[in-house]
């Protein structure tokens, strides 16, 4: 399911990512969302919501990457 606003991102995104890095995560999973609605246009077997988290940490690390104890911009 497409989330509203940054307090809908699973807690597990919420507790690492610093705030741009979440709205990155937001857009990007709700892009995926839509984007892959039909299984046809996935690869593999992944779910619709796999795939739209895979999308979003790959948007996320194209501008940040993980340190030692948090995300930082690249």
């Amino acid at each position: 399911m497409p989330y509203k606003n940054l307090n809908d991102l699973p807690k597990s995104v919420r507790q690492v990512l610093p705030k741009h890095a979440r709205e990155i995560y937001l857009a990007a999973f709700n892009n995926a969302w839509e984007q892959y609605e039909d299984p046809e246009e996935r690869q593999g077997n992944d779910s619709r919501e796999a795939v739209s988290h895979k999308i979003a940490w790959t948007a996320v690390k194209q501008k940040y990457k993980k340190g030692e104890h948090n995300w930082q911009p690249k």
